[in-house]
This record gives C-alpha cells, sequence and structure tokens, in this order.
C-alpha cells in the first residue's frame, strides 16, 4: 500500500514537535542564567553592588554587540539574491516599538496570519525566511523555499519560509503593525521607500487601493498586503496554502 504523503502542515507540526523539548530546555537553561545574575546582584549590593551592577550592564551590552555580529555572518540567514533585504541587520533581541518582543519559544495564544509581497518596478522581490527568529536556523525543505524549523529565539511577528507569509504569534491579542514588521526587520517603510528601494509606494489590501500610511496597516488574519514601488504592478491575489 502506498504510503500517504505528509502534508506541509504536518510536516510543520512535526518539526515544531521536535523543537518544543529543545526549545522548553533552553528556556530552563536561560532562566537559571537569569537567576545566578539576581543573586549574583543580592550579593553585591551597595557601593559593590553598584560597581557589579555596571560591570553585568557592559557584559550585556559587549554580548548584544557580539550577537548582532554573529546574526550579521550567520551561513544560515537567506541570502537569495531576489531578496528585497536580507535580515542580516534585523533586530537581534531587543523590544521593538515597545510592543514587539521576543522569547525563546513561539508564544501561540494569539496566532493569526497576513501575507505580504512586494513589486520593485514590476518584479516580484522575495521576503526572508527568519525575519524576527535569530540564528542559528535549522532549515527544513518545504516546497520552494527553505523552512526555518528552530532558532535561538522568536519576535511576536516572524517569517518562517520566503513565501511572504507573517507569523503573528503573541501571548495576548493586541494589534501589530507593517510597520513594526518593518522596524523588526530595520528596514524603511514609507510612501516613498521600502526597504532599500526608493520611489512612489502603491499600497493594495486585500485587493483594495490603500492610500493611507503603510506602516499603520494592522495584521489581520489572512491579510493580504503588496507593495509596489516605482511601477505600479496590478494586483496579483494570493492562494492560501492548506494548513494555515
Amino acid at each position: 500500500m502506498t504510503q500517504k504523503k505528509p502534508s506541509n502542515a504536518d510536516r510543520r507540526r512535526i518539526a515544531q514537535e521536535k523543537i518544543a523539548a529543545q526549545r522548553l530546555a533552553e528556556a530552563r537553561r536561560q532562566r537559571k542564567v537569569m537567576i545566578s545574575w539576581v543573586v549574583a546582584g543580592a550579593v553585591l549590593l551597595g557601593g559593590a553592588g553598584t560597581a557589579a551592577y555596571f560591570g553585568i550592564r557592559s557584559t550585556m551590552d559587549a554580548n548584544q554587540k557580539a550577537k548582532a555580529t554573529k546574526q550579521a555572518t550567520d551561513p544560515s540567514i537567506d541570502k537569495n539574491t531576489s531578496l528585497l533585504a536580507t535580515t542580516a541587520h534585523q533586530a537581534t533581541g531587543e523590544d521593538i516599538d515597545g510592543v514587539v518582543k521576543s522569547n525563546s519559544m513561539e508564544t501561540l495564544d494569539y496566532h493569526i496570519h497576513s501575507h505580504l509581497q512586494i513589486y520593485v518596478n514590476g518584479v516580484q522581490k522575495s521576503i526572508p525566511y527568519g525575519i524576527g527568529i535569530m540564528p542559528p536556523y535549522s532549515l527544513q525543505n518545504s516546497g520552494s523555499s527553505a523552512f526555518v524549523s528552530s532558532g535561538s529565539a522568536f519576535y511576536y511577528l516572524h517569517t518562517h519560509d520566503e513565501t511572504g507569509v507573517i507569523h503573528v504569534e503573541s501571548p495576548t491579542k493586541r494589534e501589530y503593525t507593517l510597520g513594526n514588521f518593518f522596524d523588526l526587520w530595520k528596514q524603511p517603510l514609507s510612501s516613498t521607500q521600502v526597504g532599500p528601494d526608493k520611489g512612489t509606494v502603491t499600497v493594495y489590501v486585500d485587493g483594495k487601493l490603500y492610500t493611507g500610511d503603510p506602516t499603520k496597516i494592522t495584521f489581520t488574519e489572512f491579510k493580504k498586503i503588496q507593495l509596489d514601488v516605482g511601477t505600479n504592478t496590478p494586483y496579483k491575489d494570493f492562494t492560501w496554502p492548506s494548513g494555515y
């Protein structure tokens, strides 16, 4: 009997189950490190405690810079030549706009998906996998794009592949915007620029022309967003794959 080939949704589910234990272990390790810092600070209260605080803060800042450098050079980040921009300079753990935070594992209490596609003078640009996911990555094949099955940390907004699907996975239900996403990506977004490309920006939301500020577009379940830079490309619909 021919065995039924697992769907993309099944593969994603299996991958998530496999890495759940890894993320739990990493979360426990990070909590132990944090507790050790707190204990050290409590023991060294007073003048010595102040010095210790600044020493700890200096170490944390140095670690953050090292993390950013590793992010920029990590071989697992997406370097497809068709990308609008890579993730080499994206956020590396700091809070974004005061609302988009990162965690050692995905938080699924509020879980929706929106789609983004970008055209520059009529040429479609790919959205990289791993926006909002900190390397090193574990990559799996998923259709025409690699799929990020794990990373060292996850922001509430992230991409697992190059399909343009933006995953909103948050501990609470709240509004997140396209501006938040681009701020996380560390790429410009305005009515005259998208990422490194400049020109008049035409925006479509669910097939309809949108004339407002593109940074204010909120993510809702299955919302479809198209950004055209320069040449106006007629809206191209996106068909959601099974499993979303």
